[in-house]
């Protein structure tokens, strides 16, 4: 379980294609803090580490995750939005995030007013994630709210602090993002379908 705030970004070092799976090592400043066995977020895919060395840990990512997420578009050298799982007991900043991706979505505007950013994002439909205004979505990991809710997109507001210590700052037109919808509302629409 994890709360959608990134503690710090990865660098990744190294992809290793292995039958459907891929091995992604990272550099990151909280490797030395790690344990096998231990859940991390990586662009909100929880991932579970199975090797560290030095400043270094890989994870691996199965071929199901892969095909539902933007990892198999990771290069050499990408940044990746990194959060440790929650402590019990502690303050959850963000909201209630699994970290298992519903599907991607795709960044297609960004406009900058005064000091902030707003991005819009669309997605398929078809699977049926619903978004609403003033409600929780998480991006890449990131736990923010929705400012603006449509039937297949969705915008929200970037403050500096998000942009410059998230992958924010790195999007552009085009970019596939990871998103995972509110855990409540995707009971609430499963519970409204099996009623009909």
């Amino acid at each position: 379980m994890f709360t959608g705030i990134i503690e710090t970004l990865g660098e990744v070092k190294k992809l290793e294609k292995e039958g459907g799976n891929l091995h992604i090592t990272l550099r990151s400043k909280i490797t030395q803090e790690l344990k096998i066995d231990q859940s991390v977020a990586h662009n909100g895919v929880c991932l579970t580490v199975v090797k560290i060395a030095d400043d270094q840990y890989t994870v691996t990512a199965i071929e199901e995750t892969l095909e539902k997420t933007n990892l198999n578009d990771l290069n050499e050298g990408d940044l990746v939005n990194l959060e440790r799982a929650m402590v019990l007991g502690a303050r959850l900043d963000g909201h209630i995030v699994q970290g298992h991706v519903d599907q991607t979505g795709e960044c297609i505007d960004i406009k900058e007013k005064d000091g902030s950013w707003f991005f819009t994002f669309s997605y398929d439909p078809k699977q049926n994630n619903v978004t609403i205004e003033k409600g929780s979505i998480t991006i890449d990991g990131t736990s923010l709210t929705v400012v603006d809710s449509q039937k297949n997109s969705f915008s929200v507001a970037i403050i500096p602090y998000t942009y410059e210590h998230t992958r924010f700052g790195s999007y552009i037109i085009g970019t596939r993002v990871n998103l995972e919808f509110d855990v409540i509302g995707k009971y609430v629409s499963r519970l409204l379908e099996i009623r009909g």
